[in-house]
């Protein structure tokens, strides 16, 4: 049998080979009653991709060269001072032909009746208005352990820290959201969070219940969360089968 001949019968949708033809490519359903599809197809992956690393390697006849580029100066520093001095005069420009409206001095004997700080900052100041959330303890009397400000300044503390140890937690090397559905959906429902908080810092101008844009604030990132959960990880087995297809079309088997 001639190289050609075994290298087309290779080329199998029943298991016995890498790439399936366009006229025996396995449905859906089929995939997912295989019990060792997609485990053998990954295998064969990652073992084929190690060995033609390892031939180009022993192949290779690669001599470094030195590698001709623009120098520093002056071209790319002519150029980069070029830019940011037109950007610097654009932000002069605008900043003389359009002066900023200054309003009236505040009075420091009122107190405006709505207060909100930046818009990147919406979402720290919903924290602090968790008010409802702080419980009321029948030990002292049926007071509150702390004052409200006091618990959305430790709210505030308990996100950003949460954050902060997302990357330590977790740890693997999948750099699409699908090969990582519960991450993926942690992070959709963090991402809601803080467009539902921004919308609740304002609770003063929404037009609509407040209770009911309270339960919204935590109800909607469960949600979304759980959502994004459930159509990544369906779409998860169908990926990684169509991912290595294309690999094995792409670079075919020696």
């Amino acid at each position: 049998m001639t190289d050609e001949n075994t290298s087309t019968d290779d080329v199998r949708a029943d298991g016995s080979g890498i790439v399936a033809p366009d006229d025996e490519t396995p449905t859906w359903r089929e995939r997912k009653e295989r019990t060792q599809g997609l485990s053998q197809l990954t295998y064969e992956y990652f073992e084929r991709s190690r060995r033609e690393d390892q031939d180009l390697r022993q192949e290779s006849d690669y001599v470094e060269r030195d590698v001709l580029a623009f120098p520093t100066w002056p071209h790319e520093i002519i150029r980069n001072l070029a830019i940011a001095s037109f950007f610097v005069g654009m932000l002069l420009f605008l900043s003389a032909t359009l002066p900023p409206h200054i309003g009236d001095p505040a009075n420091p004997s009122s107190t405006p009746a709505i207060i909100l700080p930046d818009w990147y900052l919406y979402w720290s100041f919903g924290l602090l208005k968790l008010g409802p959330l702080n419980p009321e303890l029948s030990i002292l009397g049926g007071q509150k352990l702390m004052s409200d400000r006091m618990y959305g300044v430790l709210a505030n503390v308990v996100v950003v820290g949460f954050i902060a140890i997302v990357p330590f937690l977790n740890k693997g090397s999948a750099r699409r959201p699908v090969e990582q559905p519960f991450w993926a959906a942690i992070g959709v429902g963090g991402v809601i969070f803080a467009l539902t908080i921004s919308v609740y810092s304002a609770k003063n101008l929404l037009p609509m219940n407040v209770n009911l844009a309270f339960d919204l604030t935590f109800l909607l990132p469960i949600v979304g969360g759980f959502i994004t959960w459930a159509v990544l990880k369906t779409m998860r087995e169908g990926y990684m089968y169509d991912l290595n297809r294309r690999y094995y079309r792409l670079r075919p088997p020696k």
